[in-house]
């Protein structure tokens, strides 16, 4: 295991409550701390957030995180603003007032973590402030959006790389759940200057068990499959709102 600053491993017990790192976590937190971009492809649940979040607490500047969710950066920036953390998010759906005081937190310095959403941190106003205060990691979540070989193509993302450049941002962070080879090398010809530290976790879920059968009658297909599992809760994806509504009347959910 990488050897971590003193002071990492008491920041991880006072300010997030764990008391010892996960697999994968120190690797990334210690080149990030020795001041290394990085791609890190870890699985789902393995606390990809703490690979930024701690470091943006050990050292000065600010940290922002770029994220296509906004339920999800809603949800972060609650979560550390209860732990104390200094945390904001800008996005489409906040209000003028509230938009007006995270910029001035930021031009106080008060700030230690921004959440973006790409369509605003690619606005002109948005890049000419953040360039204004420095920014000292980029976070790049759901990186596999900058991918067209990827399953979430955002075009949004093409941008990010140019972006770093122009705010000055001194280090970044590129995360995503799942990318191949081919996914991985666009994300680094795409977000990065120099190639940066790579680390790979196993996306292997052992939990998880992964079946087909040909398309036959599905509505009895999914009956036949709900039978022998009542009283377990699941969930049916189906391509549209209005087949959802039609699935749920058929089994008498709606």
């Amino acid at each position: 295991m990488i050897e971590l600053p003193a002071n990492a491993k008491a920041t991880l017990k006072s300010v997030f409550g764990f008391d010892a790192f996960r697999p994968g976590q120190p690797e990334i937190i210690g080149a990030l701390l020795a001041s290394e971009n990085v791609l890190a492809v870890m699985p789902t649940g393995s606390g990809k957030s703490l690979c930024y979040q701690l470091p943006a607490l050990l050292r000065p500047g600010l940290t922002v995180v770029v994220s296509p969710l906004i339920a999800l950066m809603r949800d972060q920036v609650r979560q550390l603003q209860a732990l104390g953390v200094e945390a904001a998010s800008l996005n489409f759906s906040i209000e003028i007032e509230e938009s007006r005081a995270i910029r001035r937190s930021l031009r106080d310095g008060k700030l230690k973590l921004l959440y973006v959403a790409p369509e605003r941190l690619t606005r002109p106003d948005t890049v000419e402030m953040l360039d204004e205060v420095g920014v000292a990691l980029l976070a790049i979540d759901e990186a596999h959006c900058v991918s067209q070989w990827g399953h979430d193509f955002r075009p949004e993302y093409l941008r990010l790389g140019d972006i770093a450049q122009q705010i000055r941002c001194l280090q970044t962070l590129a995360l995503t759940a799942t990318a191949d080879g081919p996914t991985r090398a666009d994300i680094v010809e795409k977000l990065f200057r120099r190639p940066p530290r790579t680390f790979v976790r196993s996306f292997d879920r052992p939990n998880l068990h992964l079946a087909m059968q040909p398309k036959d009658n599905a509505r009895k297909q999914i009956a036949q499959f709900l039978d022998g599992r009542r009283g377990q809760s699941g969930i049916i994806y189906c391509a549209s709102r209005k087949k959802t509504e039609e699935l749920a009347t058929h089994l008498g959910l709606a």
